[in-house]
């Protein structure tokens, strides 16, 4: 490495970081930069010509002007003096319970690793190769709006001894005796008279505790290296010495420090400066250094860091990347005893839970002392504070560092081949403290050390990745990307990678190195854990449903009307459940009025809307990867987790699922240990019904509290009774359970029992989701059973039974059905929110409530979000009376009401969308008639209150001008897009008809997910009387026409993503969430898939496609900032937009895409959605576009980061009403989806998700497409009309342009209307203002695209021999060396190649080779024609989305490891390849080939959910896989090679077939492939199996999908008869 000068000349490496010092011996080298951190901006990509350390970041992106910094400050200190300060009023002596808002604001994500010497041996070295690795890591942190403050970084390391020792010296202090003094690294309050006040506070309690305090030491530092923000809060930082005399013990030594900091941080709770005072570390141990700093100034900050003297044995490194704004010194990481990188996204009732286990947490070593501990939680912190604390508490408690992760973040051990079967005692070890402690569950990456083990574990999806390698100087390396620290390859013993739930730990003092089942085994065998859960714990016996109806049809409907039910709800969601065993699918989003809106009754759930993951943290896929989840939950008393005892586990039952029948109810209630306690819910109203439903709540709440004081271990809330009766309505149970269960924390007592509900008010996925999430752990839904039995039984069901209508099932069997619908309804709503287990989502409160008052959510749903108020508790009894009296009165109908929630029907509930606005529109843009058009405007004026803004009207500060003078519609008309809906969910004549329309006004359409016709690229020139024959099912044409997208969608199943659509798009938007179901993938069903469609999207017609949910790479936010670098790379020219669901939090989430260099922010809402989608998504989840954009307006601005992004937001727009709403609001372009069809001919039938679309718009049927009534011109004229509106309406408020009134909220009013429901809707949040965006709306839409800065790419094409091979079509050969922080290389290079030649026309070839460590995405998007070499080794994604040519990745030359044993690529690669080959001599990590299309591969080994989604191409896997292969693959074939015979339990069956490789041309296929790697890669093993390959080959297995099963590959007795027929897998 003397050169760091490429063959292409590189002057703008730094080569600095690229050195370790090389006397670096015996080290275990932790590296895991997580994928938490990968906000890749490497040192020369900041757009700073020059590459000297002092230019950069002064001038930093785009210029950012310092006084527009100061601006932003001053806006944070007003926001943060009257909300952001923690109250230090609180009484601390009862747990409070976690609040949402705090929680959603802090949240990160970071690169974290470790180094350690298996001698022990302490050395400086070890800390500058900390320091170098943390600046290797630049690119995973994230920069404030200053681009100079970090988020955060810090190394921890064992105390320097010899330094402090010299220092004393020096101030005259004995040397220190190191086994009896502690040293705290503090952070003090800047200013001098509170920094006296602290260090009093802190001396007085050491003294009080005993402890003698030997000095104190100023802590050298260099502030002028400090970033503008984070200088505003730059701590005192000082370190203190004490003495513990009477302790001898380690563990007891630690123990007193944590006391004294428990008790310190308790007595400054009550002062002002209470916040300010923070202990980095107080330990005999370990010291933590750490900042609000780039990672690479760390060591210039603290001068401790650059002295010789300071030495250590291993060192734990951390960068953090944090989406929020204002980033805090102490959240900086490493915290005291973990290095985090993820997201725990059950933090919220993670929280609760350890509050209410506060009362029972007892352990001898704390000698009666537990009191002084307390609190275990802190809301304000962020979710690695939380999780580390509850990890030391543990660990002080006795616990080992590995024991006390095993528990807080177990793996996925249920169904798991290996450890079921070699490791038991490990799983018997998961199965005691399941019922323990719920897990912290979120996708992690967790480094550990207690100065004595220093380890690393990651969570059970393993949705962050994490390599090693030892060498033979017995170093072990372990980073999440290789290439951090340049090392030589011939003394690289092995490589590996951590996989999922996998930990490895380093024993410092005896030099062990524990890989991961090792580890475990350890700790399962601490205790006879075995035994204990054989002889304690009890699974529930499962009890037949019941066969008959217990009440008559009468009993049933009262009930019915009493309880809430509508005749939707019974038929289209409890008969659908009972009848397929799914939940129903709708369309066309939810365009029904928000419940505290709706003149309608609703049920109380209706107010809620579930959370869902989006960038932070991935959704999980419970459809291909359920094999993480699971929905068993335990009942009974919790014991005191300090404590290690069979007494723990002791009779707890476990019950399978939380949904019961009335048998297993039954069984429950007779339990004699459980001593279960019914309670009934009913409130009376007899004496009026003010007052009454609080009054009832307390008096619940009262006989729960003395039930669990009495020993009753489960409460039985139950709405159940023999007969109704008028003056006693009943609770409704979600407020029942969620004010049991919070009174139960505040006292204590919540560990002492669960919580099941008998409830009637029950029926729906939401209902259950609601209930547990609210604190239930069962629930029996008696009225919804019997409403399936009395289906089942009903003359009408009979009949269509034997009539075969319907599949015949059994009353039994509708019951199960109903219930199995639920549990998948249960798992999909988890995993939107990436959690796994429902024992952690029991009591985490993932919702927000939308339009219900303090005191209701005081009472029941403490710390859960209720941005704009709503009911109070009488509002709420007066709403539960309305269904009650329905079943006493006379003239109720003989059947149920139906209220029109989910379809349009007259007398119904009022649709934004309905027959006659669509008449109306129609009318208006078909007759081009201004008048038509009025009258609808006038419709939408008189609508009943709709929407949140239907509540606002426009005042002005101006007198009205003359419209004349208003900027003309032709520029207003610029700023409207439609939304994204795939070719597929529409029809070709849709699709096309709406790109037209746009591309006449110069607005912009968008592909929707799916591909384009390259047809549609160029401008038509053919077009007689309308008509053209390039497109020849339109009408209304003109010359000029394009039908191109100019958005074009990047989804998360890649349909259709290919180099060459992708430079074709004006903007690419990355679609992380869809309005109408955040959280999920899109799903296109099988009769849609038309042989057109197939093509476009590379798959096969009829099969249904689903989408993954947005994981595969986009796990976390940096992920995401990768897959805009790689965006860019390709198209540079394009805008790369990132589509959010509004949801409370989004400004934190919008926060981290605009540091992750997107150009475009959208913002959906939740009414939003066209296409087939689960009834329960449309209704429950996401927020209205009203709050989710103000939220992201004014966060932006609070962070500097406004004028970074354009925002565009969609959801229910209609007029230019919404548009100018919008505006007020903050946006710069408005996003049309429904209304956008509608103008074009729906007529809203919603029936898109069945095919049958009556005027051929959402269907691909060719006789209903000919109906297709829409011509270009009716949506040019509705935009135009649209735009006059606009134009209007800013006349009459005296503005002449659309930027002047953009994100001033000053123009808005509350209206003057009432509501039937409440008077108390609070809309002060969308009317408050943080000011304006420095630089006009304009300004913003017309900034250059954002840019990588330079990267390896344009050196590559500036090259003359590459540039005349591109334009000639020559052959070229090139060699050059590569980095790892060089990302997405020949990324760019495939755009110009696609560009000019498209997919497949290049006839050229470009042979490169790369020498090194490659970043994320080599060789992304390659093109046929690139032939692409890697010697080294590369992280994730490699070959992403290639769509030919050929990569080949082995290891460098003269390695001392076995290639074949060793990981060389990282996780995830060929996401979503459409072609070309791979070869890798080595094995790739998880996911391998997800969603691959046509590509072919070869690869050594893989780790888990291989060939996920697969729907073409080949996989040959030389070596062994994880499990979960083939979940999902619909086309394509595998060749995997078992010689142990382990594959057949690792394969997901659902779907492929698994069989021997028979068919002779399969044979070939296989040996031809292998040939192609041997002579490629030199693969050792490849060429041992074509040696003896008669002896090989039956060792293979096939897999192969039903779409397949036909192909000569894949069947022996294929003829070759039918010789023109056969069909190659390649074509």
């Amino acid at each position: 490495m003397s050169s760091v000068q490429s063959v292409v000349g590189r002057p703008d490496v730094v080569p600095r970081l690229l050195y370790s010092s090389s006397n670096a011996r015996d080290l275990v080298f932790v590296d895991f930069v997580g994928l938490g951190c990968k906000f890749r901006r490497s040192r020369r990509k900041l757009g700073v010509s020059s590459t000297t350390p002092s230019a950069r970041g002064l001038l930093g992106r785009n210029n950012w002007s310092s006084s527009s910094i100061r601006a932003v400050l001053d806006l944070e200190r007003i926001g943060t003096s009257s909300s952001k300060v923690p109250s230090h009023s609180d009484d601390d002596s009862k747990p409070k319970v976690a609040n949402l808002e705090d929680i959603i604001s802090e949240r990160g994500a970071c690169g974290v690793g470790f180094i350690a010497n298996l001698e022990n041996k302490a050395s400086h070295d070890i800390i500058k190769d900390a320091l170098t690795a943390l600046g290797c890591m630049e690119h995973r942190g994230g920069c404030g709006a200053d681009n100079d403050s970090g988020d955060g970084s810090g190394v921890m390391t064992s105390i320097p001894w010899d330094f402090f020792n010299d220092w004393a010296v020096k101030q005259g202090i004995a040397a220190f005796d190191t086994l009896h003094t502690g040293v705290g690294m503090i952070f003090l309050p800047q200013d001098d008279e509170l920094m006296k006040e602290a260090k009093t506070v802190v001396e007085n309690i050491f003294k009080q505790e005993g402890l003698e305090v030997l000095g104190w030491r100023q802590v050298p530092v260099d502030t002028s290296i400090v970033g503008f923000y984070a200088r505003q809060t730059l701590p005192n930082i000082q370190q203190v010495f004490v003495r513990i005399g009477k302790e001898e013990n380690i563990d007891d030594i630690e123990r007193e420090l944590y006391i004294c900091r428990k008790l310190i941080e308790r007595a400054v709770n009550s002062e002002i400066w209470g916040n300010e005072l923070y202990f980095c570390s107080l330990s005999n141990q370990t010291i933590v250094y750490k900042g609000m700093l780039r990672s690479e100034v760390l060591g210039r900050f603290y001068f401790d860091l650059q002295n010789d003297l300071y030495k250590s044995p291993f060192a734990i490194y951390h960068r953090r990347y944090s989406t929020n704004t204002s980033p805090r010194w102490p959240l900086a990481q490493p915290m005291r005893f973990l290095g985090h990188n993820g997201e725990i996204n059950t933090i919220q009732g993670n929280l609760n839970w350890m509050r209410s286990r506060e009362a029972s947490l007892k352990s001898s070593v704390w000698r009666g002392r537990e009191n002084e501990i307390r609190p275990f939680g802190n809301p304000k912190a962020s979710d690695s504070a939380n999780l580390d604390s509850t990890a030391e508490l543990l660990i002080r408690s006795g616990r080992t560092p590995e024991e006390a992760l095993m528990i807080l973040v177990p793996e996925a051990y249920k169904n798991h081949p290996t450890l079921s079967i070699k490791y038991a005692e490990v799983v018997d070890f998961y199965d005691y403290y399941k019922g323990q402690m719920e897990a912290w569950d979120g996708p992690a990456l967790l480094l550990f050390s207690d100065g004595k083990t220093v380890g690393a574990c990651l969570d059970r999806n393993g949705l962050r990745p994490a390599r090693y390698w030892r060498t033979k100087d017995n170093v072990v390396y372990v980073a999440s990307e290789v290439g951090v620290l340049p090392i030589d390859e011939s003394k690289v013993m092995m490589k590996g990678r951590l996989g999922p739930g996998m930990m490895i730990a380093v024993d410092l003092t005896s030099g062990q190195v524990y890989e991961n089942t090792e580890v475990k085994k350890r700790a399962a065998l601490s205790s006879p854990y075995g035994k204990w859960v054989t002889e304690n714990l009890r699974s529930l016996k499962p009890v037949n449903f019941l066969s008959a109806t217990v009440m008559d049809n009468e009993a049933i409907l009262r009930r019915q009307q009493a309880y809430g039910y509508s005749s939707e709800d019974v038929q289209m969601v409890i008969e659908t459940m009972a009848a397929q065993g799914k939940e129903p699918t709708f369309c066309m989003g939810d365009d029904i009025p928000l419940a505290v809106l709706s003149r309608k009754p609703h049920m109380l759930y209706d107010y809620f809307k579930q959370r869902f993951a989006q960038v932070t943290n991935p959704a999980i896929d419970p459809l291909r990867e359920g094999l993480v989840m699971s929905l068993e939950v335990n009942l009974g008393k919790r014991g005191n987790i300090l404590e290690v005892g069979p007494g723990n586990a002791s009779q707890q039952m476990i019950l399978s699922s939380p949904v019961l029948n009335e048998g297993e109810l039954d069984t429950l209630l007779r339990d004699p240990i459980l001593k279960a306690q019914a309670l009934p819910t009913f409130f009376d109203i007899s004496k009026g019904v003010d007052g009454s439903l609080e009054k009832t709540i307390y008096k619940l709440c009262e006989a729960a509290d003395e039930a669990v004081r009495n020993g009753s271990q489960l409460l039985v809330l139950s709405d159940r009774s023999d007969e109704p009766e008028p003056t006693r309505p009943a609770i409704p149970i979600l407020l029942a359970v969620g004010a049991v269960h919070q009174h139960l924390i505040q006292n204590g007592l919540r560990m002492s029992a669960s919580i099941v509900a008998n409830t009637a008010q029950c029926f729906s996925t939401h209902h259950f989701a609601c209930l547990i999430g609210y604190g239930a752990s069962a629930i029996c839904p008696y009225l919804a059973l019997e409403t399936c039995r009395q289906w089942r039984l009903s003359n009408k069901t009979v009949n269509l039974m034997r009539n075969g209508k319907m599949p015949t099932v059994t009353i039994e069997q509708a019951q199960k059905n109903f219930c199995k619908a639920v549990k998948a309804g249960l798992l999909k709503i988890l995993s939107k929110m990436g959690i796994s287990l429902l024992s952690s989502y029991c009591g985490a409160q993932i919702f927000e409530a939308y339009g219900l008052g303090k005191d209701v959510i005081d009472i029941a749903f403490c710390g859960s979000v209720s941005t704009i108020g709503g009911l109070t508790l009488d509002e709420l009894a007066r709403e539960t009376l309305s269904f009650w009296v329905k079943a006493f009165s006379e003239d109720t109908a003989k059947r149920l009401e139906n209220f029109g929630f989910i379809q349009f029907r007259p007398g119904g509930e009022y649709h934004g969308n309905n027959p006659e606005m669509s008449k109306l529109l129609h009318k208006a843009v078909r007759q081009k008639s201004e008048s038509a058009y009025s009258v609808y405007q006038q419709h939408l004026v008189t609508r009943p209150v709709n929407v949140l803004r239907d509540l606002l009207e426009f005042k002005s500060d101006r007198p009205p001008i003359p419209v004349g003078r208003v900027e003309p519609a032709s520029s207003i008309v610029l700023r409207f897009c439609t939304g994204g809906m795939s070719l597929g969910a529409i029809s070709r004549e849709t699709h096309e008809a709406i790109a037209i329309a746009m591309n006449r006004l110069g607005g912009k359409s968008n592909s929707g997910e799916g591909g384009e016709d390259p047809i549609r690229w160029k401008p038509l020139t053919d077009v007689v009387d309308g008509y053209s024959p390039t497109l020849p099912h339109l009408k209304g044409l003109q010359n000029g026409d394009t039908a191109t997208s100019a958005i074009k969608q990047v989804a998360s199943g890649r349909f259709g993503v290919t180099p060459t659509f992708l430079v074709n798009a004006d903007q690419i938007e990355i679609k992380i969430a869809q309005g109408a179901k955040p959280g999920e993938g899109g799903q296109l069903p099988g009769k849609k898939v038309s042989t057109y469609i197939a093509r476009l999207r590379n798959s096969k017609p009829g099969v249904p496609l689903i989408s993954p949910p947005p994981h595969h790479d986009i796990y976390s936010i940096e992920d995401l900032a990768q897959l805009i670098f790689d965006l860019h790379q390709v198209n540079p020219k394009a805008k790369v937009s990132v589509k959010l669901v509004a949801e409370a939090g989004i400004g934190t989430v919008a926060s981290g895409v605009a540091k992750g260099n997107a150009d475009i922010i959208q913002i959906s809402g939740h009414d939003g959605g066209t296409g087939a989608s689960p009834v329960s998504s449309i209704k429950h989840a996401g927020g209205p576009w009203e709050l989710g954009l103000t939220e992201t307006h004014q966060t932006l601005i609070e962070n500097g980061l406004r004028e970074r992004v354009i925002l565009r937001v969609d959801g229910g727009f209609k007029s230019g009403f919404d548009v100018l709403m919008a505006a007020a609001m903050g946006a710069d372009e408005y996003g049309f989806g429904s209304v956008a069809m509608i103008a074009t001919g729906c007529v809203m039938a919603r029936i898109c998700h069945t095919n049958n679309c009556p005027v051929g718009v959402a269907s691909q049927r060719e006789e209903l497409r000919a109906r297709f009534p829409g011509v270009p011109g009716d949506l040019v004229n509705y935009f135009i009309y649209v735009a006059e509106e606009v134009r209007g309406m800013l006349a009459q408020l005296g503005y002449e342009k659309l930027d002047d009134v953009i994100g001033r909220t000053d123009l808005l009013r509350s209206r003057d209307i009432s509501l039937v429901k409440t008077q108390h809707l609070d809309l002060s949040y969308i009317l408050s203002n943080v000011g304006l965006p420095k630089w006009s709306s304009t300004t913003i839409r017309n900034q250059d695209v954002h840019s990588n800065g330079p990267v390896l790419d344009d050196n590559l094409l500036s090259d003359s021999e590459i540039s005349d091979a591109i334009q000639n079509e020559k052959v070229v050969h090139k060699t050059v060396t590569i980095y790892n922080v060089d990302r997405a290389v020949c990324g760019r290079i495939a755009g110009v190649v696609a560009k000019k030649y498209g997919d497949t026309g290049f006839a050229g070839q470009l042979n490169i080779t790369f020498t090194g460590s490659a970043g994320q995405s080599f060789g992304c998007f390659l093109t046929p024609g690139m032939n692409i070499r890697l010697a080294g080794e590369a992280n994730d994604y490699v070959g992403k989305g290639m769509a030919g040519g050929e990569l080949v990745v082995t290891p460098a030359e003269s390695t001392g490891f076995c290639p074949e044993d060793a990981t060389i690529v990282g996780n995830t690669c060929l996401y979503g390849a459409t072609g070309g080959q791979v070869f890798v001599r080595g094995k790739a990590g998880e996911r391998f080939a997800v969603r691959n299309s046509l590509a072919q591969a070869v690869v050594e080994g893989t780790g888990d959910h291989c060939c996920e989604y697969m729907t073409g191409g080949c996989v040959v896997v030389l070596g062994k896989v994880g499990r979960n292969v083939a979940a999902g693959m619909t086309g394509g074939l595998a060749y995997i090679l078992d010689e142990d015979d382990t594959l057949i339990p690792k394969v997901n069956k659902e779907i492929v077939k698994i069989q021997r490789v028979l068919a002779p041309v399969g044979q070939m296929q296989l040996k031809s492939l292998i040939q192609a790697h041997v002579e490629k890669t030199g693969s050792s093993k490849g060429s041992s199996i074509l040696k003896e390959w008669d002896k090989y080959l039956p060792l293979f297995w096939q897999l192969v999908p039903p779409s397949e099963e036909d192909t000569p590959e894949a069947c022996a007795e294929y003829e070759q008869a039918a010789t023109g027929q056969v069909t190659l897998q390649s074509a």
